[in-house]
């Protein structure tokens, strides 16, 4: 589990405008340390400023160790249709899981720093064509979008998967896998180093 026993109140304070990235270092976050992370950017401190856009303002707070990563209304849309995609036929527990790696991919040193760039990085899922995916999510996806961002990891902090009974890529068939676990008709894992 996730530690996020101070995100709840955090997540409320942004998302009503009350709390700005400068007062996130009055509560134990130190601004230096923290990753902000939207679309297409990585903010730092030197140009965290320009955050709040308008048209994509901070509406979720997800925790991962020493990573904080702010999440807009357009990253949790992108989650859902990934989710929706990937996980049609699989138990809810399945949806959360395939969230959750896309939220731990963002904390991995070895994938995109984004939402964005992870879910278009080249052959990452099979529901995005060309950059693009146009799938309408429904509401279990979106929620368990929501239950991955406040800390449900059923994976472990597994960052692929796969379903070995339909997959084509000789990689995933192929590749030695540490920390395994099935869930529905995925299997979710990490690539042995």
């Amino acid at each position: 589990m996730r530690k996020y026993s101070i995100i709840v109140p955090i997540v409320m304070l942004v998302f009503f405008n009350i709390l700005s990235i400068e007062t996130l270092a009055m509560v134990n976050y130190p601004v230096d340390s923290m990753v902000f992370l939207e679309s297409d950017s990585l903010y730092t401190k030197e140009n965290s400023k320009t955050l709040y856009k308008e048209d994509e303002e901070v509406v979720q707070v997800f925790n991962s160790g020493n990573n904080t990563v702010l999440l807009t209304k357009s990253d949790i849309y992108l989650m859902s249709q990934i989710v929706y995609e990937e996980s049609k036929g699989e138990p809810y527990e399945g949806k959360v899981a395939v969230a959750s790696v896309i939220l731990n991919r963002v904390t991995h040193p070895s994938f995109p720093k984004s939402v964005e760039n992870v879910v278009k990085q080249k052959n990452a899922f099979s529901c995005v064509i060309n950059g693009n995916i146009t799938a309408k999510p429904d509401d279990s996806s979106t929620k368990a979008v929501m239950d991955a961002i406040l800390g449900t990891d059923p994976t472990n902090n597994a960052v692929f998967f796969y379903n070995p009974k339909i997959a084509t890529s000789k990689w995933m068939k192929d590749v030695p896998k540490t920390n395994i676990k099935s869930i529905g008709n995925h299997v979710f894992f990490d690539a042995k180093k």
